[in-house]
């Protein structure tokens, strides 16, 4: 992974920007708009310390909130993620998902879908992460810290059933072994619940769930999302995607220079 920001590269452009509007004339380069949205989400630039290379904040901010609300990011994680699966000789739609949610703190002065995990101890939110084998984030749910796994993954279930032609099973923790396994069931698809044996004690990394700790791990690189900022959870899960996406745009470089 590189750790450090990186700007577009014409085919990586050319790679996202068929999802974008690019025929009308513009006061800002959509490209430089969307090197901004990439430079803040592994830097954690405030919006109002945005480097004078880019366009300014106010027009990124906007384009941010409108191409979220367009459901942009979540068009463009999709199909880098199948390229990425392809790049893999793997089928672009994945038959196995990895689920399990993260608590991350919220920013003071926020008080929007915010409550405390009582089991980490963390005052904030939970992240629901929704990843293939290979650690690809497909969709993500954000809520507040003090909601229950299983119950709170549901939201996700819409967008389960797009993966439905081919999902069959998908893997988690004995949090969603009630309520989320039921409904999964309802739609044909098998939950499996991956956990250590009961004899053992510690850390003990578990086949095809770990996975999903890993893709947790590498979101610290990105530091817009390493802690909670965000005043809505929409938002939320739009930088999570954003970080996804500069994930596979650095994975499949090499295949869009060929």
């Amino acid at each position: 992974m590189t750790k450090q920001y990186v700007r577009l590269t014409d085919p990586q452009w050319s790679a996202i920007s068929g999802f974008l509007n690019l025929k009308r004339k513009r006061k800002y380069d959509l490209r430089s708009i969307m090197d901004a949205l990439l430079y803040v989400v592994r830097t954690g630039c405030q919006w109002r310390n945005l480097p004078e290379c880019f366009p300014k904040w106010q027009s990124v901010y906007w384009y941010f909130s409108r191409w979220k609300k367009q459901n942009i990011f979540a068009e463009i994680n999709c199909l880098l993620n199948r390229v990425d699966r392809k790049r893999e000789n793997k089928n672009e739609n994945p038959s196995s998902f990895c689920i399990d949610s993260q608590s991350v703190k919220l920013s003071p002065m926020i008080f929007e879908n915010r409550g405390t995990d009582a089991n980490k101890k963390v005052n904030g939110r939970k992240r629901q992460l929704l990843v293939d084998t290979g650690g690809r984030i497909w969709f993500a749910h954000v809520h507040a810290g003090n909601d229950h796994d299983g119950p709170a993954a549901l939201y996700l279930s819409a967008d389960i059933l797009c993966q439905n032609q081919r999902l069959q099973k998908i893997y988690g923790d004995q949090a969603y072994n009630g309520v989320f396994a039921r409904k999964m069931k309802e739609f044909g698809i098998e939950f499996e619940k991956a956990s250590r044996p009961e004899s053992t004690r510690g850390f003990v990394p578990v086949a095809k769930r770990w996975v999903v700790e890993g893709t947790i791990a590498w979101t610290n690189f990105f530091r817009r999302i390493v802690k909670e900022y965000e005043y809505t959870v929409s938002s939320s899960v739009a930088w999570i995607l954003l970080a996804n996406i500069q994930l596979m745009l650095q994975r499949i470089k090499p295949l869009l220079q060929t």
